[in-house]
C-alpha cells in the first residue's frame, strides 16, 4: 500500500537518490544532469515548498513538491513537481502522488494547479496529468533541450481545484 506524507529531514538522502537519477536522463526536468547535492535544498526542500514522499512499507519510492506558482497576486495557483524512483515505475506511485497533491493543494488553500513546463515527449506524464483532469492550455515551441531528441516543445497544463480529484 502506498503511503504519502510530508517529508522529514531524515528523508533527504532518499529524496536526493531519486532526484539525482531522474535528472541524469535529461529528458523530463530542466535541472542540469550534474546538479550538485547542495542544490536540493533550494529546488526541492526550500521553506517556500511543501515536500512529500511516497513510500511502500519503509521504502521511499517517490517525492513531490507543491509551491505557489507565482508570488503575490498569483499565489492562489499552485505548482507541483513529481519524481518516482526508476525501479518503482508502473506501480501507481505517480498517480497516487498526483491525486494526493490535488487534495493537499486544495487543503492548503490553492484554487488551481498549473504546470509550466511538461515536456511534450514525456507521454507518460502528459497522459497521467490529462487522466486526472489537467488540460493543455498552451504549447511552448522548442522550450526544452532534451538530451537525446534536441529541442522539443513543452506544454503548460492547468487544472481547477474547485472539483474534487
Amino acid at each position: 500500500m502506498i503511503q504519502i506524507r510530508r517529508a522529514k529531514s531524515e528523508d533527504t538522502e532518499a529524496i536526493w537518490s531519486i532526484f539525482q537519477v531522474v535528472i541524469q536522463t535529461g529528458d523530463t526536468y530542466v535541472y542540469p544532469p550534474d546538479t550538485p547535492r547542495e542544490a536540493l535544498d533550494k529546488v526541492w526542500l526550500a521553506k517556500t515548498m511543501y515536500t512529500y514522499v511516497a513510500q511502500i512499507e519503509d521504502q521511499i519510492l517517490g517525492t513531490y513538491i507543491i509551491k505557489a506558482n507565482f508570488p503575490g497576486l498569483g499565489s492562489h495557483v499552485a505548482n507541483a513537481s513529481y519524481m518516482v524512483a526508476s525501479a518503482a515505475h508502473g506501480r501507481g506511485i505517480g498517480t497516487a502522488m498526483g491525486l494526493h497533491s490535488l487534495e493537499e493543494a486544495r487543503r492548503l488553500g490553492f484554487r488551481a494547479m498549473q504546470f509550466n513546463l511538461v515536456v511534450s515527449s514525456n507521454s507518460a506524464a502528459v497522459h497521467l496529468w490529462q487522466k486526472i483532469g489537467f488540460s493543455i492550455i498552451g504549447t511552448i515551441p522548442e522550450a526544452f533541450d532534451h538530451q537525446q531528441l534536441g529541442l522539443v516543445d513543452a506544454y503548460v497544463m492547468y487544472r481547477s481545484l474547485k472539483e474534487p480529484a
